[in-house]
């Protein structure tokens, strides 16, 4: 399986419409596509991003084909309204928490 690990800052005043955003749209957009969300960190304190996520496919090509996707550049777009330092990178999935 292939990992899908992408990190962000939220945008200052815009965390009640990002939480909704995500639980109502981002999460259920990613499993409709095919990308298996594993888990969502957030940072309380400390230096470093706000929310590190994740999810996985079956391989690489189908992950390579969702993100070259018209409807992930949607969900990205609307995404990037809410938050700020996006990244993302892909890796092998292990099976535990990567970075």
């Amino acid at each position: 399986m292939i990992k899908l690990l992408m990190s962000w800052d939220i945008r200052q005043g815009k965390e009640s419409e990002y939480f909704e955003f995500v639980v109502q749209e981002f999460a259920p957009k990613l499993l409709r596509l095919g990308i298996q969300p594993t888990e969502a960190w957030y940072t309380v304190y400390g230096n470093g991003p706000q929310i590190l996520t994740g999810g996985v496919t079956e391989d690489r090509a189908a992950l390579d084909k969702i993100l070259a996707g018209d409807e992930w550049a949607r969900l990205k777009k609307k995404l990037l309204t809410y938050v700020t330092n996006f990244s993302y990178k892909i890796v092998q999935h292990t099976g535990n928490f990567q970075m």
